[in-house]
């Protein structure tokens, strides 16, 4: 899995900088505070009925390492593709998973046990582990891109099956995340993060994917663990890296980033972008944090997870504002933006029981469809995937 208790992962930490970093902190605390008292006086309201739905794991493998690093749903939302340990890339439809869209409406809300095997629609074996999946725009969800242990980007296609396109640029160091362009301007760009400390851009019309640049964050080589275009357009592309601090750069000019957002105090995993002026970062440090783009200032903190040392996943729900992200504890948490506070929890035990020392949730992702309605699927360290729905409650209900 995802781990940062490696020696490969540099945090530098001079006693400046901590002194510094405690100084920006304090500073957007008070301003965040200021800002933002009448929602941290208040307890969270969780203004959702979650549902466990559907779990899926490997009854025939379980000895076999199966943990799930990454979940992405395709373009139209129907289908979901999994990655990890296991060297295999799981295709899964939504429906197969879930008995009916309707079923909650009518009352029904067992859950379904599927086996890996019987559950999926088809499976892709691969050279190394995985640690990202993305699809390519403009593909019609044919063409997913993925990046591996073992420092190369390839791209598949689903529907032969086979891969169409590999680079292997980043020195044979870890790839922790690959993304594609979606500004009009250049739609095809594409990007990767890797152990090497990099993040580099290229095309993959060309052939072994030309590079078009090379950035790198830090001064100290930290690793570059997440990548992310604006899912809005425009040409901001967002990364997390290993000096605790996440930036934005334009890809019209890389030569210096545009954001610089540092408030985590460990790796910064994840970055995700809520909207067109706010992004959401994970940490190490057992955080999320909501940022303001525009004035490269921290909006909020959110805790109650635990992340010290491994990647847990984090996924925002844009339409519904709602963020998830997995747990050290064996537990998947949901945030609504405007609190602090997680308004759900659920434990990844046999039938959302209490989590097991043993594991952790290390992937989720959140369907992008509905205003009333929301599908979020979570992965563990064990290879288990789970399968959940939420209803918006109805004004009386919710109070």
């Amino acid at each position: 899995m995802k781990n940062f208790n490696l020696p490969l992962i540099n945090d530098p930490n001079p006693k400046s900088e901590k002194l510094e970093k405690e100084n920006t902190t304090d500073q957007n605390d008070n301003n965040q505070t200021n800002q933002s008292d009448s929602d941290s006086s208040d307890q969270p309201l969780c203004e959702w009925d979650f549902n466990l739905r559907a779990v899926v794991s490997s009854l025939a493998s379980e000895t076999a390492s199966d943990a799930l690093g990454v979940i992405e749903f395709d373009p139209s939302d129907s289908v979901v593709a999994t990655g990890g340990i296991a060297r295999k890339i799981r295709i899964y439809r939504l429906n197969s998973l879930l008995r009916s869209e309707n079923d909650d409406e009518e009352g029904q809300n067992d859950v379904v046990l599927l086996d890996h095997a019987a559950a999926y629609d088809y499976c892709i074996c691969t050279p190394a582990k995985l640690s990202s999946l993305r699809w390519r725009p403009g593909s019609g969800g044919r063409v997913l891109g993925t990046g591996d242990y073992d420092g190369v980007v390839t791209e598949y296609d689903l529907e032969r099956r086979t891969p169409v396109f590999e680079r292997d640029e980043h020195g044979g160091r870890r790839v922790w995340s690959v993304d594609y362009s979606h500004w009009d301007a250049d739609p095809v760009l594409a990007a990767s993060g890797s152990d090497d400390g990099t993040m580099q851009m290229w095309d993959p019309r060309c052939e072994g994917g030309e590079c078009v640049a090379a950035v790198r964050p830090s001064l100290a080589r930290c690793s570059v663990c997440c990548v992310e275009f604006s899912p809005f357009g425009g040409p901001l592309v967002a990364v997390g890296c290993a000096d605790r601090r996440a930036y934005g750069y334009d890809i019209r000019k890389l030569s210096d980033p545009v954001l610089v957002l540092d408030g985590h105090q460990k790796t910064v995993s994840y970055v995700r972008f809520l909207d067109g002026r706010t992004m959401v970062s994970a940490g190490t440090d057992g955080c999320l944090k909501m940022w303001d783009t525009v004035h490269s200032r921290v909006i909020r903190t959110y805790m109650g997870h635990v992340n010290n040392r491994s990647f847990v996943g984090l996924s925002v729900w844009r339409n519904g504002g709602l963020l998830g992200c997995g747990s050290e504890n064996n537990q998947v948490f949901v945030y609504d933006k405007r609190w602090g506070q997680p308004i759900w929890v659920h434990g990844f035990g046999p039938m959302g029981g209490p989590g097991s020392d043993r594991g952790f949730v290390s992937s989720v992702c959140w369907r992008q469809v509905g205003e009333e309605r929301c599908t979020l699927v979570a992965g563990g360290s064990d290879g288990v995937l789970q399968v959940f729905v939420g209803n918006r409650k109805s004004s009386s209900s919710s109070k």
